[in-house]
This record gives structure tokens, C-alpha cells and sequence, in this order.
């Protein structure tokens, strides 16, 4: 899912089109039923698991010294990181076709929209107007390791740049090692 960052901006641009497809997958699996619903949901919930330790590791700790009231913004984002997580731990629990599932993935999609747009507003708009081309570059290509490694699944409490770093390669090695051996995400 890693795309090549080819401008300074393009780290939050990046990261912008990932809110969009995100949205999408969950305007596909609301719409779809049985085995597409589940294809779309571990589609959708592998692209925020990725998407989600990317900016954990790479832009929140960047955010939080550079920005104005960084530690107030990225506390707050990390929060309804650390609820989404959890919500998408239990949807995994639930039959997809369910109304509990439908349900709760309505709730989610709705925070998740809100929290993206925090994010773009009051976050990578920031970043863009504090931060240097260099620095917008190499956070670009930070974002795309870092989502090329990261675990596949959420693991709510694990928000913080250090707890990504230190749980987060056995995690995705677990992650990556059980979706290929259920041949899902």
C-alpha cells in the first residue's frame, strides 16, 4: 500500500488520500454483505492499522514539538486512536452481516471522519506551514517504512511513539504471520 512521495507536501497529501480511501472502504463495506463485506472490512481495517502506526511513529511526534499546542492536539488525536482500536478489535469479534456490526461500524466510521478531519486541520496543515521541505521529505519516506512494516491489526494501548517502536515489529510479525495463515488482510 506504500506509495512513492515525490514532493515536500506530499507526506500529508499521502496521508490525506489514505483518509480517503478510507472513507470509501467504509461506504463499500456497508453497502456490500457476506464473504465481500468481510473481504472490504479486513481491507479497511488493515489500511487504519497501517495508516494509524505510520502517523503514531512519524507525524504525531513530529506534530507535538513543532506545531502550536502540539501535545494538546496529538494527545487528543492519540485518544481516538487508542477508541478506534478498540472498537475495531470487537467489530473482528462480530459476524459482518450482524446489526451489532452495521451498527458499530456506522459509529466507527463517523469518528473516524471527525478524527481525520482534526487531523488535516489541525495537524498536517501545521506541519506543512512549520516544517522545511527537507524534513517534509523525509518524513514522507518515514511514513512509507514505517507502513511497510507496521502491524496489520489494532493494537489498542500501543499509541505512543516509543510503544510503537517497541511492540510494534513483534506485533506486525505476528499480525503479517496470522493473516497469512488465515490467508486474510
Amino acid at each position: 500500500m506504500a506509495t512513492t512521495v515525490r514532493s515536500a507536501t506530499e507526506v500529508t497529501r499521502f496521508l490525506v488520500g489514505q483518509h480517503e480511501r478510507i472513507k470509501s472502504l467504509f461506504a463499500e463495506t456497508l453497502k456490500a454483505s457476506g464473504k465481500e463485506r468481510e473481504k472490504t472490512f479486513l481491507e479497511l481495517r488493515r489500511l487504519l492499522a497501517v495508516h494509524e502506526t505510520a502517523e503514531e511513529q512519524i507525524v504525531h511526534p513530529r506534530a507535538k514539538r513543532k506545531i502550536p499546542n502540539g501535545d494538546k492536539v496529538v494527545g487528543t488525536r492519540l485518544q481516538e486512536e487508542n477508541e478506534a482500536k478498540k472498537v475495531l478489535s470487537q467489530l473482528e469479534s462480530l459476524d459482518v452481516d450482524s446489526y451489532e456490526f452495521s451498527g458499530q461500524l456506522i459509529e466507527l466510521r463517523d469518528a473516524v471522519a471527525e478524527h481525520a478531519e482534526h487531523e488535516e486541520q489541525e495537524e498536517f496543515a501545521k506541519l506543512e506551514e512549520e516544517l522545511d521541505r527537507d524534513e517534509l521529505r523525509w518524513m514522507g519516506r518515514a511514513v512509507e517504512l514505517a507502513e511497510a512494516i507496521a502491524p496489520t491489526r489494532p493494537h489498542a494501548g500501543v499509541e505512543s511513539q516509543v510503544a510503537n517502536m517497541l511492540a510494534g515489529p513483534f506485533a506486525a510479525m505476528m499480525d503479517r504471520a496470522r493473516d497469512a495463515i488465515l490467508g486474510k488482510g
